[in-house]
């Protein structure tokens, strides 16, 4: 049992998973002891910095979403995958550690038998749905042995089915840099990419909007983040009113503490682009140890920040279009009659930034607007469409913010409520399908999606 907690702290650690993915890569490379400690160290560190400006980031979304509700009398269902994992542990906590080591396995193991060889490497996320899988799993009754081993089977499995889906549109956001994307927001960003396919043109990137030499200061990603994002504070602030603005602030004056929430806001994404780079700059030479020597042709899958710095202006289009995707959902929602999910800053912004960068890579600054919008519907909807389900498993009045947890919940736990064992069992045949199918067929490349491997 202590071994099994050991285990879960050090894979819902993204960083050292990071790190030693990138330790293993170098002595398979046979790098000197210099070379294999600083390669190690400094993805470690990356992660670190890079989770540090996501959680300075969190923290000040948290009085913006607080004053947005207060402001404009909004009530409902914030989604929450921190809150869900956290009340589902208290039940079901042994079972979730036990999926996500049996997981990482099965990913490995697929990653290495199979031509899907995308490892998995952000593990908050696998942790976050080895909890979503083992609540579905007690509900369709299956226990001890046979839940971990199922569910462990489909958290491998997505995990590795997941970033292939989508392969040849991240190769276009990172012009072949050999990384996928390891996150459960990512059919919602394949989505945006085809979608800025059909709406746009990949050329009239975000990248290249012109700005007139006056407004020269806008290029500058940090500054021009800051100025929306204080725009942002202060409305909510306005909205809300000083009084109540009062209660958040620690005495600060209410329009004051609006402008410095949202300057470190812009502080929180620049620590992250610092943090990205250090993880690129050391895990992408080090994979290729893995790539090499121990399971061919792998490539790493990353969490959707590491996406940021390939086009940072589409960051910020993306997480507005994505929000104000998230209102318009949210007032459909409220004439259809539904329960009303209020957009939750945190995965509006980094959801949204990645569907816009998605969108931006296929269809420029137009892709990048409208996939984001789409984005921003899709983790309106999901969500209020898996609260029955969540509801049936005994987790009231909460849910999950990311699109992979809405869609696989929605499938799993309907299909387990109504044919039990054997919905679970037609899942997993399913993906053992398509995992070993290509084995047999001829395709493009060594790794499936991925010809720029070949």
């Amino acid at each position: 049992m202590e071994l099994l907690a050991f285990l879960r702290d050090i894979l819902q650690q993204p960083a050292l998973l990071i790190g030693l993915v990138s330790l293993v890569g170098l002595v398979a490379l046979g790098k000197p002891f210099y070379k294999v400690m600083t390669g190690t160290l400094k993805p470690i560190l990356g992660y670190l910095m890079l989770s540090a400006g996501a959680g300075f980031i969190v923290e000040n979304l948290d009085p913006l979403g607080k004053m947005i509700q207060e402001g404009f009398h909004i009530t409902g269902v914030v989604p929450n995958n921190e809150a869900i994992v956290s009340v589902a542990q208290q039940v079901l906590g042994v079972e979730t550690m036990s999926i996500l080591v049996v997981g990482l396995l099965v990913n490995l193991l697929i990653a290495r038998c199979t031509k899907f060889k995308y490892v998995f490497l952000t593990g908050h996320h696998s942790f976050f749905m080895a909890c979503r899988l083992s609540a579905v799993l007690v509900t369709a009754d299956r226990k001890g042995i046979e839940l971990i081993l199922s569910g462990g089977f489909l958290l491998g499995a997505w995990s590795a089915i997941s970033p292939a889906i989508g392969q040849r549109y991240t190769n276009r956001v990172t012009e072949g840099d050999g990384i996928a994307m390891g996150h459960f927001g990512s059919l919602a960003y394949y989505i945006s990419a085809w979608v800025g396919s059909k709406v746009g043109d990949a050329k009239d990137s975000t990248e290249k909007i012109e700005i007139p030499e006056k407004w020269g200061f806008l290029r500058d990603t940090t500054v021009s983040t800051a100025i929306t994002m204080m725009f942002f504070y202060l409305l909510a602030a306005v909205a809300a009113g000083p009084t109540y603005v009062g209660t958040l602030s620690g005495g600060m004056s209410p329009f004051l503490f609006a402008l410095m929430a949202g300057l470190k806001f812009a502080v929180g994404v620049t620590i992250v682009y610092s943090g990205v780079r250090m993880i690129l700059a050391d895990l992408i030479p080090a994979f290729e140890g893995i790539a090499t020597r121990v399971i061919p042709n792998a490539v790493p899958a990353v969490d959707c920040a590491v996406f940021f710095t390939y086009a940072p202006t589409a960051v910020v289009i993306g997480f507005v279009a994505s929000f104000i995707g998230g209102i318009v959902g949210m007032l459909l929602l409220g004439v259809a009659g539904s329960v009303l999910i209020i957009p939750g800053l945190v995965p509006h912004f980094f959801c949204g930034a990645t569907a816009g960068i998605f969108g931006n890579a296929t269809g420029g600054r137009r892709g990048a607007a409208i996939g984001a919008f789409v984005n921003g519907l899709l983790i309106s909807f999901t969500p209020a469409l898996l609260l029955p389900v969540l509801g049936a498993l005994g987790f009231q009045n909460t849910t999950f913010g990311d699109f992979d947890f809405g869609v696989l919940g929605i499938v799993l736990g309907s299909l387990s409520g109504a044919w039990g064992k054997a919905g679970i069992f037609a899942v997993s045949a399913v993906f053992l399908i398509i995992l070993l199918l290509p084995n047999f067929m001829h395709t493009e490349g060594k790794v499936i999606n991925n010809p720029d491997e070949e």
